[in-house]
């Protein structure tokens, strides 16, 4: 039974360089396009080159980001089920800065009813 997707976005380029408050600000556009409920927020800057790490608790799963922007560079994680449509929220994200560098990876979550545990 598929549970939801799960689209890990690696971007190389602006996306490494935007503060809280941006990556804030795009991942709540991204969560409203893709028809999901924003439940908590939370963002932590990191010292030194100023990373960021950050977080949408959605009522559908999540969406995250981690960022160096010492070497240019954003993974994102957005986690969706239900009717959402994460396809849609990872297009805001990948359309922020059309120059930058952006890979999109899919998978599908959940299990086939009667499987058994891998040990």
């Amino acid at each position: 039974m598929m549970m939801g997707q799960h689209l890990l976005i690696e971007c190389r380029g602006e996306h490494a360089l935007l503060n809280s408050d941006q990556l804030e600000e795009l991942m709540t556009r991204a969560a409203r396009a893709g028809g999901a409920t924003i439940i908590a927020s939370h963002f932590h800057n990191f010292g030194g080159h100023g990373g960021v790490t950050g977080v949408l608790m959605l009522a559908e799963s999540h969406i995250t980001v981690h960022t160096w922007p010492e070497v240019s560079y954003a993974a994102f994680d957005i986690f969706m089920c239900g009717d959402a449509k994460p396809e849609k929220a990872a297009e805001v994200i990948a359309d922020q800065f059309p120059n930058a560098e952006v890979s999109i990876k899919a998978i599908d979550r959940g299990y086939e009813l009667g499987s058994t545990r891998n040990k």
